[in-house]
């Protein structure tokens, strides 16, 4: 529902995309004691690749003063919680890390569930402002829905994140399989949001100078492709209820896919063939994409650009939720305040307000009236967000500069 705002008033910014993570030494003291001796034993041959992991900007992973502290300076006051460090016995970046083999899976389990009970106690640090989102795997259902049950049963309100399934794994059934209907049924009932997020679902592109470049120019279509599998493989038709959420995806993208796909459908309905394609009844679907969209998605929008926000009422105002990616380099702090003054300073403060706040605020059950204190003093006026910008300020730089050394943000 909309709200009257007058330009004195604060926004209350809700960001649906950070991330966060405990050292390895947190990690240890939340694993079951029966794998502390391999877990020892793999944190001796570690060796981490990320400079942002291994000096002072770590810190803001999970030290209360440094994050609060850039996160109010941005006028953040809610965040949504992903993981960000290297869980035990992970391989990489916990985002990156491909589904565990049948061999890696007893231990890789064992580390996000130590990364689970982490995140509950981070986030009942402060339970207004964070809700975090708990980690499962698919290689056994029974484990999934158990872990769903805990994440659900210990307050992780921002549901579960799902192991986008990339093609050149054969070991892990891939998201369309009926086999995850349980899953699927589960997390309707419990109301439990699950989330893909952007970055995943690559193959394998080897070890060349070029496979980077690869990664970085193809992670679009391979972050995407679950929303497709979902639409076209009917879990939205068989569970209505399902709420679905695509975060750090950019959401400019969805329109054209969700108008290809409702010819795709369409076709179906009406011949039953694609070409010379013949589909069975299973093959079916009774409704279009776009309604299917409307019914189930969110889209969690991080550092959103102009195509993007002007998509907003092709996807649904409802249904656009803002982030910073909060503390990516490819994020918004600690331009947080310009970068909204960038793309919203145009629009309707009642339709940034649902961008900003409603949206994440009904999704994930943030109290906006706890959260009130917090946004009066720190948040932007809506006259700030509707100054247009053009430039960086000279005290912006300043502070970035003066930063780097113990407090910048990858």
């Amino acid at each position: 529902m909309a709200t009257s705002l007058s330009d004195s008033d604060h926004y209350t910014i809700i960001s649906s995309d950070t991330h966060a993570g405990g050292s390895h030494s947190a990690y240890r003291e939340y694993l079951d004691e029966r794998y502390r001796g391999a877990f020892d034993d793999w944190r001796g041959g570690y060796k981490n690749p990320y400079k942002d992991l291994g000096d002072k900007r770590k810190l803001r992973n999970w030290d209360n003063e440094m994050r609060n502290s850039q996160q109010e300076a941005d006028g953040v006051v809610g965040e949504v919680v992903f993981p960000n460090t290297v869980p035990p016995f992970f391989p990489s970046f916990v985002l990156f890390a491909k589904p565990p083999t049948p061999e890696e899976y007893e231990h890789r389990l064992a580390g996000v569930r130590a990364h689970n009970r982490w995140l509950v106690d981070f986030c009942n640090e402060f339970p207004d402002r964070r809700a975090g989102v708990g980690q499962v795997f698919l290689n056994n259902v029974e484990d999934t829905l158990d872990d769903i049950r805990w994440i659900k049963e210990n307050g992780l309100r921002g549901g579960i994140l799902l192991p986008n399934v990339p093609p050149d794994v054969k070991w892990v059934k891939p998201l369309y399989d009926r086999c995850y209907d349980p899953v699927w049924e589960l997390c309707q009932d419990l109301e439990v949001p699950v989330t893909i997020h952007g970055g995943t679902g690559n193959p394998d592109y080897g070890s060349y100078p070029v496979s980077m470049l690869l990664y970085i120019t193809e992670t679009g279509f391979y972050s995407q492709r679950p929303l497709t599998q979902f639409i076209l493989s009917g879990v939205f038709e068989r569970f209505p209820r399902l709420k679905f959420v695509m975060t750090e995806t950019g959401c400019a993208w969805v329109p054209a896919l969700l108008e290809r796909l409702d010819n795709t459908i369409r076709g179906i309905r009406d011949t039953g063939a694609t070409g010379e394609i013949r589909y069975g009844d299973d093959h079916v679907l009774p409704r279009d994409a776009t309604d299917y969209f409307r019914q189930n998605v969110w889209m969690g929008v991080s550092n959103p650009g102009v195509d993007d926000v002007a998509a907003r009422d092709a996807i649904g105002l409802d249904r656009f939720m803002w982030g910073s990616d909060y503390p990516h380099d490819e994020g918004t702090h600690p331009y947080t305040q310009e970068h909204l003054r960038s793309r919203f300073s145009d629009v309707d403060p009642s339709q940034v307000e649902r961008m900003l706040t409603l949206n994440a605020a009904e999704l994930y059950d943030f109290d906006l009236d706890a959260l009130a204190p917090l946004a009066k003093k720190f948040g932007p006026t809506v006259g700030e967000v509707k100054q247009p910008i053009d430039g960086i300020p000279d005290k912006k730089l300043e502070r970035l500069s003066g930063d780097m050394d113990a407090n910048a943000i990858k």
